[in-house]
């Protein structure tokens, strides 16, 4: 059975991102696959600390790349304690096959509770291929492709751009809500038909991408 690995970061509760992560988990799901959720913004995690970069001086040092042998870096009773915060969050990426990011745009970024998310479980020379990786966004104005604003996306390019340079994971699809200010930003008043438009469009991918890859499954030993 597919493992989908399920990120929230909202600090909405009633957010665009959670819609469309709901709309491809309810998908994948009643394709028959599994789905784990961790709700970044209601239970956030603790920034890395030193015991962490520790940790990856010896993977570094030692040439350890495999996630099954992290482990036997971790030898000091501060890397022990930033070890504990790790491995229930690793467990869980190593696991799915699929991982579902939502990531609201935040001053051209990400939500601080995903990149605390980021820096906790990525290791040097980390490969995730062939895992796939979906970014749901949602974005107050336009960053689409052609947009004047396009330049200052730092938010679903960023994710696919590191997803692409760190993990070796190539093909993230980042599916978008646009406007999303709109609904409330009376300059952008004459945009809330575009905006409804965005939502549906963003919605009906959503599902259909989760059909499409739901028997999706990576290789494993044993």
């Amino acid at each position: 059975m597919s493992h989908l690995l399920h990120l929230d970061s909202s600090a909405r509760t009633d957010s665009f991102t959670r819609r469309l992560g709901a709309a491809f988990a309810d998908a994948w799901h009643a394709g028959g696959g599994e789905v784990t959720h961790r709700d970044l913004a209601a239970d956030p995690l603790p920034p890395i600390r030193e015991g962490w970069t520790r940790i990856c001086d010896t993977m570094l040092r030692e040439g350890i790349t495999d996630p099954a042998h992290y482990a036997e870096a971790v030898r000091t009773e501060q890397e022990h304690e930033a070890w504990a915060v790790v491995r229930p969050l690793l467990d869980e990426l190593v696991a799915a096959d699929a991982v579902l990011i939502g990531a609201p745009m935040y001053n051209f970024g990400i939500p601080a509770a995903l990149k605390a998310w980021i820096d906790q479980v990525t290791f040097p020379k980390m490969v995730l291929a062939p895992r796939r990786f979906v970014v749901v966004a949602a974005r107050g104005g336009a960053y689409g492709p052609g947009t004047p604003r396009e330049p200052f996306d730092h938010n679903g390019r960023y994710l696919r751009d590191f997803i692409r340079g760190h993990y070796a994971v190539e093909d993230t699809e980042v599916i978008a809500a646009e406007l999303v200010n709109s609904l409330v930003d009376p300059g952008l008043a004459g945009r809330v038909a575009q905006h409804h438009e965005s939502v549906a469009d963003a919605l009906d991918r959503a599902g259909e991408l989760a059909t499409e890859l739901v028997g999706y499954r990576i290789p494993r030993e044993g």
